[in-house]
């Protein structure tokens, strides 16, 4: 054999030997033999599906449909969640106020743990305390960031929008890709999952660090401590950046109700479009990213705060009451501007997101000037909208709330709050990727139409 020939099979061998090496990561929760286990039998049920109502149709899409961003046209299946408009949010059929009752918590704390929340996602079932915990110590065991990783952030320049520097980040970790080697190197498309699944692990493990660092380098100027491996996820994100106390239990609160919000909103579409193109959990995520730093997507809720902001001052001091709210909030209509943080695109009552924000607020801090003028504001502001006629769905979402708790604990940086979004979405999107390979989902490539096409297909005389 020449020595070219030997060259590449040697260098055929070693990356085969990293490939297993990787796909070798060590399963100290047993999620991943868990979902294994699972999934011949959730494979057989989508073949079943497919095989007795494919031909079904979900819905007709209309031509103001395809203008207007395919506004309510039901052409996915995304497993994570499902969002009902009167319901709320559900993740693998469980309501938010299940989770908070059901998932286990950390010592001490009153709210529901990423951790398990990630369990739930990726199999549908509630896990135990000791799997939590176990999960817990596997995201601790991944959860080193690679050197070049934490020098690109520190070298980022001054004032980079803190979103730009996370999409980036996630990106530049890619080269850890489980994935990617495991495609190089020829792995059967049955096994995508498996590779799929420890990218998705690793990267949601070192989010905390890498969000920290983003935080830190931009706004504190503090050195980020490393991952406490006896503590958990959100506990660590918490002190990663500088909090502790109530902030730790907020912060597992609000990585658990970002997570997921079934599969059309921008951020979760887009990961599961670009990871269907084969696209690894790192491209697909970044991908995510950029669409969920969008003022229409995972921007709102710091507009939503600078309103409130600005709102209040407008108020002149005038004591917050029913009375001078409803004025100012007419005020604000009729001088043509809308209420941030009311309505949604499916929602038609208040968002349970809202909701179990408000019941935080209420028992950590009833008090809080900011809290008053949202709670006076949820007071009055559905009846109003609803009087002005103009709105689909008068009731608060999530955004409406999450920036005033934030920044009652000292996390005053607007343009970070994106960010914290993005840790809690990626949990969401990458569970499906790992569901989406399982099931060897195929590349999504849906039929466009141009105006003229249409105006042809209809025989329309303009």
């Amino acid at each position: 054999m020449s020595l070219r020939g030997v060259l590449s099979r040697n260098l055929k061998s070693s990356q085969t030997l990293n490939v297993t090496r990787r796909a070798m990561s060590s399963d100290i929760s047993g999620l991943k033999q868990r979902f294994a286990d699972l999934l011949p039998a959730e494979q057989e049920k989508v073949m079943a599906v497919r095989k007795a109502i494919g031909g079904e149709k979900l819905g007709e899409c209309t031509v103001a449909q395809a203008y207007g961003g395919m506004r309510g046209v039901s052409c996915m299946v995304y497993e994570t969640s499902l969002l009902d408009s009167e319901e709320g949010i559900r993740f693998r059929g469980y309501s938010i106020p299940e989770l908070q009752e059901q998932l286990p918590t950390a010592k001490g704390g009153e709210e529901p743990l990423p951790e398990g929340l990630m369990w739930l996602l990726l199999t549908g079932e509630i896990p135990t305390e000791a799997q939590t915990t176990a999960l817990s110590a596997e995201f601790a065991a991944r959860s080193t960031v690679p050197a070049h990783v934490r020098s690109m952030i520190k070298a980022f320049p001054k004032g980079m929008h803190p979103m730009t520097q996370f999409a980036c980040a996630i990106n530049a970790l890619q080269t850890e890709s489980c994935f990617a080697e495991a495609y190089r190197s020829g792995v059967h498309k049955s096994k995508y999952w498996e590779s799929t699944y420890e990218d998705t692990m690793n990267l949601v493990a070192r989010l905390p660090e890498v969000a920290s660092l983003i935080y830190n380098e931009s706004f504190t100027g503090a050195e980020t401590p490393a991952y406490d491996h006896d503590l958990d996820y959100g506990g660590n994100y918490a002190r990663m950046m500088g909090f502790e106390g109530q902030f730790e239990d907020l912060m597992r609160l609000y990585l658990v109700i970002h997570s997921d919000h079934e599969g059309g909103n921008v951020s979760a579409h887009t990961s599961h479009l670009v990871g269907s193109a084969l696209s690894d959990p790192y491209h697909a995520s970044a991908a995510s990213m950029n669409g969920l730093a969008g003022p229409l997507h995972g921007l709102a809720n710091q507009e939503v705060l600078r309103w409130l902001k600005e709102f209040k001052e407008g108020l002149g001091g005038a004591e917050i009451t029913d009375e001078t709210i409803t004025k100012a909030v007419w005020d604000t209509l009729n001088s043509g501007q809308v209420i941030p943080g009311y309505g949604h695109a499916v929602l038609r009552k208040t968002d349970p997101r809202y909701e179990c924000q408000r019941q935080f607020a209420l028992k950590h801090l009833p008090d809080d000037e900011m809290f008053s003028l949202v709670s006076t504001l949820y007071n009055v502001v559905p009846g109003i909208l609803t009087e002005h006629g103009k709105t689909k769905n008068p009731w608060p979402n999530v955004d409406a709330h999450s920036g005033v708790l934030l920044q009652y604990f000292g996390l005053t940086q607007e343009d970070y709050y994106t960010v914290m979004f993005g840790v809690s979405r990626i949990m969401g999107v990458t569970a499906q990727q790992v569901i989406s390979r399982g099931m060897g989902l195929p590349i999504e490539r849906p039929k466009s139409w141009t105006t003229d096409g249409l105006i042809k297909k209809f025989d329309l005389s303009l």
